[in-house]
C-alpha cells in the first residue's frame, strides 16, 4: 500500500495520542463485511477455540483490516512507515458481566523498562457494534507513563471506553492501563488485539504534520497529570528532534538538588514531571538524576533514567559509569537510557557488548540487546553482538536479539545464517522474530532462507478437523 492511500493522523490527533494515549477511530467497511467477519470468528472459537497466534491466516478477511488506509495511516503516523505487525495476537472473547482488572500488558515474559517513547503500540478492533452494554475495552486516559496505578478503585471517574459501530478500533500506547467492561447483554463480544513494534527511529514526523511545533490539544481528559515537557519532548521526538530539551533550562546546582528531591514523591506523576525537568537542566540537572540513579530506593533510581534519557550527550558519561555497578536495577536503568539516548550514546557500545558477552545477570543481558539496537552504531559491531545473542542460553535474550535485529536493514546481512538456525528455535517468538528479521533485512541471502522456511511451514488455514481435505 502506497503512502498515497493511507489516511494519516492531523496534528490534533497526535497531540490527542501524546496527552491521553490512545486513539478511537473508525474503519468503513460494509455492515456486510464485518457481518461474515464475526460469523467466521463465531464458527472458529466454537469448533477449535482460539487460535491464538494463528488468528489472521485462520480468519483470512482479518487481514482487509490491517490493510485498510485509516488503520495503516494510523499506525504509520504512530510508528513510522516501516511499523512491524509482531507475531504475538490474540482474539478476546468477553460474555463475562464482571469487569476484568486493571493492568498493563506485559512483553511475553519479559519484564522490560517501558518507553515513554511511543516504540510499540496496539491496535484493538471490534467487528460487531459494541456498545457500553456489550463490553468494550476500557482505558484510563493518560496512565501509559506509569509504572504504577495512580488511581485506586476499579470503577474510576474518566475511564474512556473503546464503544461504537462494527469496525471502531482503539489505538493505543503499549503501556496504557486498560481493563475489559462488563458485558452485561451476555452477548458474544470479540476484540481482536493486534501489536506493532516501530523498526526505526524517528527523522520526521510520520503524520500530516501541518503545525511543527508542540502545543497542548484543545481539550482532553480533566482527570490527566498535565506533563508538559514530557509531552513536548515526545513531540519533538517523533518530529525527528533527539534530545530537543536538553538544556533548553538554566540551573544552578542548588536548584536541581531542590527539584531532584520531588524524585521520591510517592505520587508517579509528580516525581517525572520533576525528572523531566531536571533532563533540561544542562550539567547541574544531569548530575542531581546520576545521583538519584544510585539512589537507594529502585523506583527514584527508574524516574532518574528517564530524565536522563532525554538530557543529551551531557548524561552519557555517567550512564556509562553506571553499567558497573553492583546493583542489577541501576545498571538496567543505565542501559535502557543509553538506548534512549541513540546515537548520542555511540560511546557506550563497547561496554554494552561486554555486558552481553559477559554478564552473568540475565535480566541485564535481555535489557542490552534492546538499547544495542537502538543506538545502533557502529552497525557492524551491534550486529556482531545481537547475532551472538541469539544463541543466549536465555529465551528472551533470543528472542529480543532477533527482534532488535529488524531495525538494521541490509546492515544485517551477516547475521543471516545465525537467524537461519534460529528459526529451528524451541520457542515461537524466536523463530517467529527471526523470521521477521529475515524480511526486514531483506538482502538475496535473507530472502532465500525465509522463502524456503515459509515453504516448509505452510499451512491451510481452511483445514479444520471437520474439514480435512476437501473442497
Amino acid at each position: 500500500m502506497t503512502s498515497q492511500n493511507k489516511v494519516l493522523l492531523t496534528d490534533e490527533q497526535m497531540r490527542t495520542f501524546i496527552t491521553e494515549g490512545f486513539l478511537i477511530l473508525q474503519t468503513d467497511f460494509s455492515e456486510e463485511f464485518h457481518r461474515s467477519l464475526s460469523e467466521q470468528l463465531n464458527q472458529v472459537y466454537q469448533e477449535e477455540g482460539n487460535p491464538g497466534n494463528n488468528l489472521l491466516p485462520r480468519v483470512r478477511d482479518l487481514q482487509k483490516v490491517f490493510d485498510h488506509p485509516i488503520v495503516t495511516g494510523a499506525l504509520t503516523s504512530v510508528l513510522g512507515p516501516n511499523y512491524m505487525m509482531h507475531t504475538h495476537r490474540h482474539g478476546h472473547f468477553n460474555a463475562s458481566p464482571k469487569a476484568g482488572g486493571w493492568h498493563k500488558d506485559s512483553y511475553w515474559g519479559y519484564k522490560r523498562m517501558r518507553n515513554h517513547h511511543p516504540w510499540w503500540a496496539m491496535v484493538m478492533y471490534f467487528p460487531q457494534d459494541t456498545p457500553v452494554e456489550l463490553g468494550p475495552t476500557g482505558v484510563m486516559p493518560g496512565t501509559q507513563n506509569y509504572d504504577t496505578r495512580t488511581f485506586e478503585s476499579d470503577d474510576v471517574e474518566g475511564e474512556a471506553v473503546a464503544s461504537g459501530k462494527a469496525g471502531t478500533f482503539a489505538l493505543i500506547h503499549y503501556d496504557i492501563w486498560h481493563r475489559s467492561t462488563p458485558n452485561i447483554l451476555g452477548q458474544p463480544r470479540f476484540m481482536l488485539k493486534f501489536e506493532f513494534m516501530r523498526t526505526e527511529a524517528p527523522a520526521a514526523p510520520s503524520w500530516d504534520c501541518i503545525e511543527p511545533e508542540w502545543k497542548q490539544p484543545a481539550s482532553f481528559s480533566t482527570s490527566i497529570v498535565e506533563h508538559e515537557t514530557m509531552w513536548k519532548e515526545t513531540w519533538n521526538w517523533l518530529s525527528g528532534r533527539l534530545g530537543s530539551v536538553a538544556n533548553t533550562a538554566e540551573a544552578d546546582e542548588a536548584q536541581a538538588n531542590a527539584v531532584a528531591g520531588q524524585l521520591e514523591d510517592a505520587f508517579e506523576p509528580t516525581a517525572l514531571n520533576a525528572a523531566y525537568e531536571l533532563g533540561t537542566m544542562g550539567k547541574a540537572g544531569v548530575q542531581a538524576l546520576v545521583k538519584a540513579l544510585h539512589h537507594e530506593n529502585v523506583k527514584v533510581s527508574r524516574k532518574a533514567a528517564y530524565g536522563l534519557s532525554i538530557a543529551g550527550a551531557e548524561a552519557v558519561a555517567g550512564l556509562e559509569q553506571a553499567l558497573g555497578d553492583q546493583r542489577t536495577e541501576t545498571v538496567v536503568h543505565a542501559v535502557f537510557a543509553l538506548g534512549e539516548l541513540s546515537h548520542l550514546a555511540q560511546s557506550a557500545v563497547p561496554k554494552l557488548v561486554a555486558l552481553l558477552n559477559g554478564s552473568t545477570d540475565v535480566v541485564i543481558r535481555q535489557a542490552v540487546v534492546d538499547a544495542l539496537s537502538l543506538i545502533k552504531k557502529p552497525a557492524a559491531q551491534v550486529v556482531e553482538a545481537l547475532t551472538a545473542g541469539l544463541k543466549d542460553e536465555d529465551v528472551q535474550v533470543r528472542f529480543m536479539a532477533a527482534l532488535s535485529l529488524t531495525r538494521f536493514g541490509a546492515e544485517a546481512d551477516s547475521a543471516v545464517p545465525a537467524l537461519e538456525i534460529a528459526l529451528e528455535d524451541e520457542n515461537r517468538y524466536v523463530r517467529g522474530h527471526a523470521a521477521e528479521a529475515l524480511h526486514y533485512i531483506g538482502t538475496s541471502s535473507a530472502k532465500d532462507v525465509l522463502i524456503r522456511f515459509l515453504l516448509n511451514s505452510r499451512w491451510c488455514p481452511t483445514t479444520t478437523p471437520q474439514n480435512t481435505f476437501y473442497p
